[in-house]
């Protein structure tokens, strides 16, 4: 249940997609290595530094100049990479890992066990948003040169997982102390970042790596990556052919593109909502009595939403974990029906029947229709939303400052005890006040030390008390879209936003 599935021994399954110039990719089937692809990408890394690095719409970047540990497939199974077997002690709090030794970075250092024991307590200790996920790693050994100990303070059932992510992303250790590492980073991956004609936050340009440990996964001689934050950028650059494929923010003009001859991959990886983040009150003392969260629930048409904001496309949900979880439960969907009567009758118990005020952050990112109906839905049973607008650089950063009470967002629906530990625990990412529940944590105790049996019940029971308290007001889960001309063919990881490099193909 909590656990990603999981093949040991299984081959590599994937392709790879990247570098260079301009659209007009892939010809040849899957022996072919086309001249170039261009990726549009919806957001500029903050930093190619590994130790600080972001996945989401950043793994592109990141991934073509950096292997991990262990590789996510599109079929949703965790398989060797770096490391090429793994196993737990009987309680698992012990992670034994078996690293190549027929891998070079692209400076010539070769790979080392003592390499990735460094990279690993790098990230612990760096900056990164993603760094709690090695949170329960006490310590880290390297008994010799292919062999890598990772001893455990308590299980933690999504660190295969997290190793496919940003904590198994291993650089080579000149970048260490090189005070430019954010800009040049040096890794073993399949790509090589071409400094001079990189443009830092608008276009970045990678160069096949000729001594690649893996070229079956080299499916290109170039990558670029195209910043394209504004959506009728986007479009403008898929309807001249400026880039191969894109990752959309939106759906609205998913007609035009399947016209132009497009292919649209579709995934359901998000959920759109409210994140009601002061559950105490701390901030914004209405957030803190449940009566209110259950009344913005209670406001908002989802099926409106989904329909004026997405064209349809998407499930209208109430709860935060995804349909493959024990915990999801198709009645919670209907906890709370759009009914502004009631809402006004709980603002009213809770005293506040002559309307508050919240305060949340915007960006137009998100669509500025958006933020008008939500406004406008909210203002239809006496709550007042001022949006602040902020920076698309800063959005996140002062989300989890936190300088909000609460904000409109999108969110991975996660694996489990990822999600957990991203959104739930005390200690999560996106549990900014750090707001904890002593009956919440009874079930988040249970679920990291519990038999498989009692992982489930308690989540079922977890995710039940959290819709019910109302921690979110979930919209919906909204076809994420990844666009691709003819030219390429593309796969999907179910866990995050933009497909894995390796996943990207030309078409044959």
């Amino acid at each position: 249940m909590l656990r990603w599935k999981i093949t040991a021994t299984a081959a590599l399954v994937a392709a790879l997609a990247l570098t260079g110039c301009a659209a007009g990719g892939g010809t040849g089937g899957d022996d072919a290595t086309a001249a170039s692809l261009t990726l549009g990408a919806v957001t500029a890394p903050t930093t190619l530094e590994a130790s600080q690095a972001a996945w989401g719409d950043q793994a592109p970047f990141i991934q073509a100049v950096y292997d991990t540990l262990l590789l996510a497939t599109p079929e949703g199974t965790i398989e060797p990479f770096l490391a090429t077997e793994w196993s737990y002690n009987e309680d698992n709090t012990e992670l034994r890992l078996t690293i190549r030794d027929d891998v070079d970075f692209t400076d010539g250092t070769h790979l080392t066990a003592d390499i990735v024991k460094q990279n690993l307590e790098r990230f612990k200790a760096g900056t990164s948003t993603d760094a709690s996920y090695l949170a329960n790693v006490s310590t880290v050994a390297a008994p010799d040169d292919t062999t890598v100990v990772l001893t455990l303070s308590a299980p933690d059932p999504a660190l295969l997982n997290y190793l496919t992510r940003t904590a198994g992303l291993v650089a080579s250790p000149a970048m260490f102390e090189d005070p430019d590492a954010a800009t040049n980073p040096i890794g073993s991956g399949p790509y090589i970042l071409d400094t001079a004609a990189t443009v830092t936050g608008t276009t970045y340009v990678y160069t096949k790596n000729p001594d690649y440990w893996n070229p079956d996964l080299q499916h290109y001689d170039n990558l670029t990556i195209s910043v394209l934050s504004d959506p009728t950028a986007a479009l403008n650059a898929i309807k001249a052919g400026e880039v191969d494929t894109m990752r959309l923010l939106s759906n609205d003009a998913l007609g035009e593109i399947e016209g132009a001859g497009w292919t649209v991959y579709g995934l359901e990886t998000e959920f759109a909502g409210f994140l009601l983040l002061d559950r105490a009150g701390t901030m914004n003392p209405a957030l803190g009595d449940v009566r209110v969260r259950q009344a913005i629930n209670h406001a908002i048409d989802r099926e409106g939403l989904l329909t004026a904001l997405q064209g349809g496309l998407g499930t209208v949900t109430e709860q935060v974990f995804p349909t493959t979880s024990a915990a999801y439960d198709p009645a919670l969907d209907e906890t709370y029906d759009y009914d502004p009567d009631a809402a006004k009758m709980l603002l009213a118990d809770a005293g506040y029947a002559d309307g508050l005020t919240i305060q949340m952050p915007s960006n137009a990112v998100f669509g500025n229709t958006t933020y008008v109906l939500l406004e406008q839905q909210l203002a239809d049973v006496g709550i007042t939303v001022e949006n602040v607008d902020v920076q698309l650089g800063n959005f996140a950063a002062d989300l989890l400052a936190p300088k909000y009470a609460a904000s409109y967002m999108t969110l991975e629906q996660n694996p489990d005890w990822q999600l957990i530990q991203f959104m739930l625990s005390p200690t999560a990412l996106f549990n900014p006040f750090r707001y904890e529940d002593p009956q919440v944590n009874e079930w988040i105790q249970t679920i990291q030390f519990g038999d498989e049996a009692a992982q489930d019940d308690a989540v079922k029971e977890l995710n039940a008390y959290v819709v019910d308290q109302a921690w979110f007001a979930p919209f919906y889960r909204a076809q994420n879209s990844f666009v691709a001309n003819a030219d390429t063919i593309v796969e999907r990881v179910p866990t995050n936003v933009y497909p894995a490099i390796y996943d990207i193909q030309p078409a044959g």
